[in-house]
């Protein structure tokens, strides 16, 4: 069986370079805005639409229940739903090339579960991660403080909401992940050999 890595992320908590930065010092595949860009090739649409539509509160007016018909839908359509069966299709299919990999969000320790990933949270302190936030935008994007903390707090709860309706569990409860990390007052580079050391031990004691 392969070795899967899940890394789920508070917005801004570093979790994304993290991942990446750990399967390159492992050695693995690293998948993140990938799996957005198999989804538009596969529906014809903009990644950024695809994105966009994963990420909104409106496919909750879906009437779709994950747990018990997802499996008995078929067909794709250009609807909230839609994209979210897609991206479950695209990363089970990532799970059956049996590579090691790190999958960066997207739910993936619900959607691989019978696989026996490694699960991660990573969360850190308001602070930090509008701090972390401020220090990656884009030049000539500015965004005050406190609209960076509203932005923060939309994108985790819709996260958080998503979660639920996928799984019936709570997004970041101890007990769900196999590795809490607060990065609040680490770098990044710092964390990774030393959570890369950890995943190792772990997937041998296994």
């Amino acid at each position: 069986m392969s070795r899967i890595i899940t890394i789920s992320r508070e917005f801004g908590s570093g979790g994304r370079e993290l991942g990446k930065r750990l399967a390159d010092s492992l050695g693995v595949d690293y998948y993140d805005r990938e799996i957005i860009t198999a989804i538009a090739e596969q529906t014809g649409l903009g990644e950024n639409y695809v994105e966009q539509i994963l990420e909104s509160h409106a496919w909750k007016k879906i009437p779709l229940n994950f747990r018990h018909s997802f499996a008995n839908i078929d067909r794709l359509e250009p609807t909230q739903a839609g994209f979210l069966i897609e991206q479950k299709r695209v990363i089970e299919k990532i799970a059956k090339t049996g590579k090691d990999c790190v999958i960066v969000g997207r739910n993936a320790d619900i959607l691989l579960s019978d696989e026996k990933p490694f699960n991660m949270f990573v969360f850190a302190g308001m602070d930090a991660r509008i701090r972390r936030c401020m220090d990656r935008a884009e030049t000539g994007e500015h965004m005050s403080l406190e609209k960076m903390e509203q932005n923060i707090l939309r994108i985790d709860k819709s996260r958080a909401e998503i979660r639920e309706a996928l799984s019936g569990s709570r997004w970041g409860e101890v007990g769900t992940y196999h590795l809490m990390i607060n990065t609040t007052d680490w770098k990044i580079k710092e964390l990774t050999p030393v959570v890369a050391e950890f995943v190792t031990r772990w997937f041998e004691k296994k």
